[in-house]
């Protein structure tokens, strides 16, 4: 049975996907009347689920409830007699077990309620309007379109009132009685036989299925008054269990056209008497429906009065000889609370308006009230886009990044708003703009979206992905655009949000590339595009050449880039610690490939052929000073070789194609969550340097020659130590220079120390010289003393006292 009830349910579920009036529920296919009074031939609902207390209000609760409801303009006891003659009626499709799912499933926080009774009221108006469009008599004497929403704390009821387009007695039955009926569905359905179609009927929100229902999760009894141009007005009445309808007898509360939605709140939904609260609710989930939201709402206003004279002095008999002069009275200020109607959605949508139509002013103005940020935007895209789905856009990217984005890079940012037809959505999706994007701010308005039975499921929608696509493409768009002191003022605040996007999103790594900016050793004041370095390059240079380093001062002295400036290269200087890493997910950039100029292989692209046999000639009359090098650094390089990039430096230090440059080892090492025993590290931590010497340089010179006179020398010898030390103080110095971390600071400070000894002619032999004992004072020998005869004083107690419990 059990599974046959579940069966039954997602049965109804599938049928429920459009709604009613400005009160929906799911579209059919007849209009066939699927309930009446109830009389003792009616077929009767399931015993089971008639009296199943959990999908309905308890029945203690709601006989209470019912005692003490109240209409405008009635006494309790003629609200009894009126409900007790309207007509009973049941709803349709074991609506009590549907009830429970809507009210228990279907929706994940309560406030959603004035979502959808709004997003009804605005369908209502919008009816009304297109049928005014062929016949203005429609409206009457009621032109004026609008919610209003009145909070009666006293009666603890909610009321939002529309002047739409209100429904017929059978409509009250067809529309709120039967889960499977739309009156929008419908509507659009009569438009479109007609012919009359022309407006704007996408607007009309009616694709999801139960958002009238959702008034039960708030509140016991829900009360609808509705007048219809083509009817009386009347009242439908429900407790979620069964329903009533009866004509309104009150004269005084008569609908000129419209809907009255009056919810009877429950104990732990109180909250919603408070009209900040619900103020509040407006300005998140329907700020930017078409028509005015009134709150009845009251403010605190001071007046002058004039003090009323006391009574003994009014009251006093007058001599008519004795003429007084009259003294002018004396006003005070008095603290009135005045109550009035005030529309709190004032901020329209202007991105359904069309771009040339919306001046700059306006939509500073938009952001500034849409994020509540108080400078103007950096830049902004106005859009519309079509295809596989429609939607409106406005992204804005504000002035200054969001405190601490880049330490909580990645995480959920709410900055963009999904509306649909104007009713917003959420701004919590996962992933609707990719991390490196999502200081972004913006809303994003679809027609084609489904609005489901649960709306915080639209997030899973397969239509979504390409949405944020094309946000994606325009975003990009937009930073492509900007220029001058605009593109300048953004790099500084999302440069490296721009170079971590390019090791994200591979997609668009070509786009992003383009909006790179570097330090560069063509100007020290500018920062440079890759297309601009591209328009600089020498005839014959085959590739970017780039150096990381911790500051522009440190790459500008380094000895990887002494050759490549004197040769009239320019230089990417890397000076952020991103940098690195975004070009190596950067292979090449219109054809021409990167060279780190720290890394083994460099070459120039313009080497003759007399300077090739030049190096050639070099390499072999330093051959043996390379091998030397290479065999007494055996556990530090890989290999030692004659330089083609150093011009006045001795040697350096350089990483292999896999290995870490001294840059990138700086970075990896000062990791916070970096492990000592990480093999993957390890391995590319313990990638031994390529030792390159300049052949030019007056030490390598003199190196060499020493190490001419070593051959017959024991390796023991003074000889061959003081040039081993030599050979390890010179690695260590390239080490440094080259920006690599020292492995053994300890013995390069002894080494370096032994250097000052020979320069200073100290013999290596010389001790540091014995501290000198000082003798102490005698005070302290006296102290020293007292204290040792105390000390043996205590000592005889112990034993003493040890022999006596003997």
């Amino acid at each position: 049975m059990r599974a046959l009830w579940v069966v039954l349910s997602l049965a109804l579920l599938g049928a429920v996907f459009f709604s009613a009036h400005g009160v929906r529920a799911a579209d059919a296919d007849d209009d066939e009347d699927d309930t009446a009074p109830i009389d003792s031939s009616s077929p009767k609902v399931n015993s089971k689920i008639a009296t199943d207390t959990s999908a309905a209000t308890d029945a203690d609760a709601v006989a209470r409830e019912e005692g003490a409801i109240k209409l405008d303009g009635l006494s309790v006891a003629e609200t009894k007699a009126l409900r007790d003659k309207a007509e009973k009626h049941q709803f349709q499709a074991e609506v009590n077990r549907m009830m429970k799912l809507i009210i228990n499933s279907l929706y994940r926080n309560k406030e959603i309620f004035l979502r959808e009774l709004i997003s009804n009221a605005s369908d209502a108006l919008d009816k009304i309007r297109f049928l005014s469009i062929k016949d203005k008599n429609v409206l009457g004497s009621l032109a004026d379109l609008n919610i209003k929403i009145h909070v009666d704390k006293e009666n603890k009821v909610l009321h939002i009132t529309d002047s739409g387009i209100g429904m017929t007695k059978k409509d009250l039955i067809t529309h709120l009685g039967t889960i499977a009926k739309s009156g929008t569905s419908e509507f659009l359905a009569k438009l479109q036989e007609s012919g009359e179609s022309g407006a704007d009927t996408s607007s009309l929100i009616g694709q999801f299925g139960v958002g009238f229902y959702s008034a039960f999760l708030v509140a016991d009894t829900v009360v609808v008054t509705t007048k219809h141009n083509d009817d009386k007005q009347y009242i439908w009445t429900s407790n979620a269990a069964e329903y009533s309808i009866v004509e309104d007898p009150r004269p005084d509360e008569q609908l000129v056209r419209g809907t009255r939605i009056s919810l009877f709140l429950k104990e732990e939904a109180q909250d919603y008497l408070d009209t900040e609260t619900i103020r509040g609710l407006v300005k998140k989930y329907s700020e930017f429906i078409n028509w005015d939201i009134y709150l009845y709402t009251s403010k605190t206003v001071e007046s002058e009065e004039e003090e009323e004279e006391e009574a003994e002095e009014a009251d006093k008999p007058k001599d008519d000889a004795e003429v007084e002069e009259e003294k002018p009275k004396e006003k005070k200020k008095v603290s009135k609370t005045v109550w009035d109607w005030e529309v709190i959605n004032a901020n329209k949508p202007i991105w359904t308006r069309n771009t040339k139509d919306v001046s700059e002013e306006e939509y500073s103005n938009f952001y500034k009230a849409f994020s509540k940020d108080t400078k103007d935007p950096i830049a902004h895209i106005h859009f519309t886009a079509e295809g596989e789905v429609t939607f409106r856009s406005i992204l804005y990217v504000p002035a200054g990044a969001p405190p601490g984005f880049f330490q909580d890079y990645g995480k959920k940012a709410a900055n963009i708003k999904m509306y649909v037809r104007r009713v917003f959505i959420t701004d919590e999706f996962d992933d609707m703009m990719p991390k490196y994007l999502s200081f972004m701010t913006g809303v994003v308005d679809s027609d084609d979206l489904p609005l489901n039975v649960s709306r915080e499921t639209l997030q899973q929608h397969k239509l979504l992905k390409v949405i944020k696509k094309k946000l994606v493409r325009k975003a990009l768009e937009m930073l492509k655009k900007m220029e001058g002191d605009d593109y300048k003022k953004f790099w500084k605040e999302y440069g490296t949000a721009i170079k971590l996007g390019l090791i994200e999103d591979y997609a668009n790594r070509s786009r992003l590339a383009k909006m790179l900016r570097f330090q560069t050793s063509h100007n020290k004041d500018e920062l440079t595009s890759l297309e601009a370095y591209l328009e600089r390059m020498k005839k014959d240079q085959a590739n970017i050449f780039f150096l990381a380093a911790a500051s522009r001062e440190e790459a500008e002295t380094s000895p990887f880039v002494e050759r490549l400036l004197k040769r009239g290269f320019e230089v990417l200087y890397l000076t952020e610690p991103v940098d690195e890493y975004t070009i190596q997910n950067l292979p090449e950039f219109e054809g021409k490939k990167f060279q780190n100029a720290a890394k083994e292989g460099l070459k120039f692209g313009d080497e003759t052929e007399e300077e090739t046999k030049f190096y050639e000639s070099l390499e072999k009359e330093y051959e043996p000073l390379s091998k030397w090098l290479a065999d007494t650094l055996k556990d530090d390089v890989e290999k030692t070789v004659v330089s083609h990039r150093l011009a006045d430096s001795p040697c350096a230090l350089v990483a292999n194609a896999y290995g870490w440059s001294g840059n990138m080892e700086r970075i990896m090492k000062a990791q916070a969550y970096a492990r000592s025993d990480d093999s993957s590290q390890s391995y590319y931590a313990n990638q031994k340097k390529v030792l390159e010497i300049n052949p030019r340089h007056p030490l390598i010179k003199t190196l060499k020659s020493k190490i001419g006179d070593l051959e017959g020398k024991e390796a023991d010898s003074s000889e061959v130590q003081t040039a081993t030390d030599l050979a390890k103080v010179l690695l260590d110095t390239a080490r440094l220079r080259s920006g690599f971390l020292l492995k053994d600071s300890v013995g390069f400070a002894s080494r370096i120390e032994t250097m000052l000894r020979l320069s200073l002619g100290v013999d290596l032999a010389a001790k540091v010289e014995e501290e000198p004992v000082f003798a102490k004072p005698a005070s302290a020998d006296s102290e020293d003393a007292d204290d040792a005869d105390d000390a043996e004083d205590v000592e005889a107690e112990e034993e003493g006292g040890a022999k006596d419990e003997l």
